[in-house]
């Protein structure tokens, strides 16, 4: 019996060693060597402070500021601890009451917003961390923002155009705006 439980306790003793501890260095280093920035979260830092990440969403809630999407993770919008969409169908009272406050919240900051509200302002995303609104939901916000900021609508949506990613490598998704990036360029440019 010694003779069939040595190789197993050295191939487990092997095994452990190769994927708990080369695999997660191998990987660890070529992440930060070939892509750094990804690889330690894509940190957003002016004057050596952390402002947040490009890659999660953050809550804005001021009219001076564009609004991202809503989050569905609770009970601390945009948690990256608790990513996960609402499970709600689309046949739910409370995904139909939760759009509605939010079409609600959008025309009483903006009265004199008549056009249709873009979807992605009213429902989460997926996992609930989204940071970025379609090019139609930043063009939505303008009136109010530039309004709220005393600024040329021109200007506002001059800065939108800038911060409009393109889809990957041309062909993967939808163009997009990230929200955290373009209020820190609102706040840049109005000083």
């Amino acid at each position: 019996m010694l003779s069939e439980l040595r190789p197993a306790v050295l191939i487990l003793l092997v095994l452990t060693i190769v994927t708990g501890v080369v695999y997660p260095l191998v990987v660890t280093a070529i992440g930060q060597i070939v892509f750094p920035d990804q690889a330690n979260g894509s940190l957003i830092e002016r004057d050596g402070k952390v402002l947040g990440s490009s890659l999660i969403g953050q809550p804005f809630s001021d009219p001076k500021y564009f609004w991202p999407r809503p989050s569905a993770t609770g009970p601390v919008p945009y948690n990256a601890g608790a990513s996960s969409g609402s499970n709600q169908g689309p046949l739910n009272p409370a995904l139909t009451d939760a759009v509605k406050a939010r079409i609600e919240a959008l025309r009483a900051a903006d009265p004199g917003q008549t056009l249709p509200v873009p979807v992605d302002l009213v429902s989460a995303s997926g996992s609930g961390l989204d940071p970025h609104i379609s090019p139609a939901a930043a063009a939505y916000q303008v009136p109010r923002v530039a309004r709220v900021r005393g600024l040329p609508e021109d200007r506002v949506r001059a800065l939108v155009a800038e911060h409009i990613e393109g889809r990957q490598l041309g062909i993967l998704g939808e163009p997009r705006v990230n929200v955290l990036l373009l209020n820190l360029a609102l706040d840049a440019d109005s000083r």
